[in-house]
């Protein structure tokens, strides 16, 4: 199954969501930081829970829509720019927060924050040649 299959990012996911729920927050054989991403459908309006590797910029949480170096934006993007009130799940804390996509330079700057400490993401970057890969800023609410 090929990664760029929506099947294949479901059925790996579905594993990752229920081992950090399982948990708390801190699932095995994960070294890189974690959280749960919940978004609501832009056309389904139904709930979507996806698990994404995160980095912080000062109290900010940064998500980064890569899909895999894929050359479309990952749904849950989609979905929160059509609906950009989320629910983030953070070790054993969940929290509502506001999803909004990083603006340059600004775009730049987090995207190499997170780079320099996970590679992968510059390898995606640089295999992405359609589209500038989107940054998000979750701010949490209240």
């Amino acid at each position: 199954m090929s990664p760029h299959t929506p099947d294949y990012w479901q059925k790996m996911n579905a594993g990752v969501i229920e081992s950090f729920r399982s948990s708390g927050g801190r699932p095995r054989r994960r070294t890189l930081p974690l959280l749960l991403l919940t978004t609501v459908g832009a056309r389904s309006g139904r709930s979507h829970t996806t698990p994404l590797n995160f980095s912080t910029d000062g109290g900010r949480l940064v998500v980064i829509a890569s899909k895999g170096g894929s050359a479309t934006h990952p749904s849950w993007y989609h979905n929160l720019v059509a609906n950009p009130q989320v629910k983030v799940e953070l070790g054993n804390e969940t929290f509502r927060a506001r999803a909004v996509p990083a603006m340059e330079p600004e775009r730049t700057r987090l995207f190499a924050q997170q780079a320099a400490q996970m590679p992968f993401f510059d390898s995606y970057r640089k295999r992405v040649k359609a589209r500038q890969i989107p940054v998000v800023v979750l701010e949490r609410i209240g």
